[in-house]
């Protein structure tokens, strides 16, 4: 589940970095993940199936198991597609691209604007 939320966020920074605006790559991001990430949850809920139907020996188990897994996977399914590009969208919404800000840094530190760490003494060049 958590695999699938950092799939959104990465294809997002890559359309980014290709020049999309923020809007339109977190849409377009969530777009290209929505049918993966739902045929993956549907077959796994659909798998948990059988054991909350179970009868016979052992049948209150495999119900309780098959409910936690099934209950599981709609809420982490829920969380992917709504909370994590909702809470993307709060916290990177100012901030450049990831490919946009390396560019910056190397164009930075190629003109010889000095080390950040230890800049450059008063007068000297």
């Amino acid at each position: 589940a958590a695999k699938n939320g950092i799939l959104i966020v990465e294809f997002a920074n890559q359309l980014r970095d290709e020049g999309r605006g923020f809007h339109d790559a977190l849409i377009e991001a969530a777009g290209i993940r929505l049918r993966p990430i739902l045929m993956t949850a549907i077959t796994t809920a659909a798998g948990a199936v059988p054991l909350i139907l179970s009868f016979g020996a052992g049948a209150e188990t495999r119900a309780a198991i098959g409910v936690v897994i099934f209950s599981g996977i709609i809420a982490t399914t829920a969380f992917t597609l709504f909370v994590v590009p909702v809470t993307y969208q709060l916290l990177a919404r100012g901030t450049g691209s990831p490919g946009d800000t390396k560019r910056r840094l190397e164009q930075e530190m190629a003109s010889g604007a000095g080390d950040p760490i230890r800049p450059r003494p008063e007068g000297a060049e």
